[in-house]
């Protein structure tokens, strides 16, 4: 089941959503490019969607610490 995508303040992300079951992270970027990060837990990807800027969050707590690829 894909996980439930919702809406962050964000200037560069459009929603973002995470798969308990998977531990995907998936996130919809403004460009319409939907990047999936493996293996996040459901505590980070919260710690994610929350942030006062998502894009920081992503930087430091997502790129480069879980494998990624693109929807297609």
């Amino acid at each position: 089941m894909p996980p439930v995508m919702r809406g962050v303040f964000s200037s560069h992300v459009r929603r973002i959503g995470h798969d308990a079951e998977t531990k995907e992270l998936v996130v919809e970027w403004d460009t319409g490019k939907t990047s999936i990060y493996e293996g996040v837990p459901a505590g980070v990807a919260d710690s994610v969607a929350n942030a006062w800027s998502v894009g920081t969050a992503l930087r430091q707590q997502i790129k480069g610490a879980y494998k990624h690829r693109y929807r297609e």
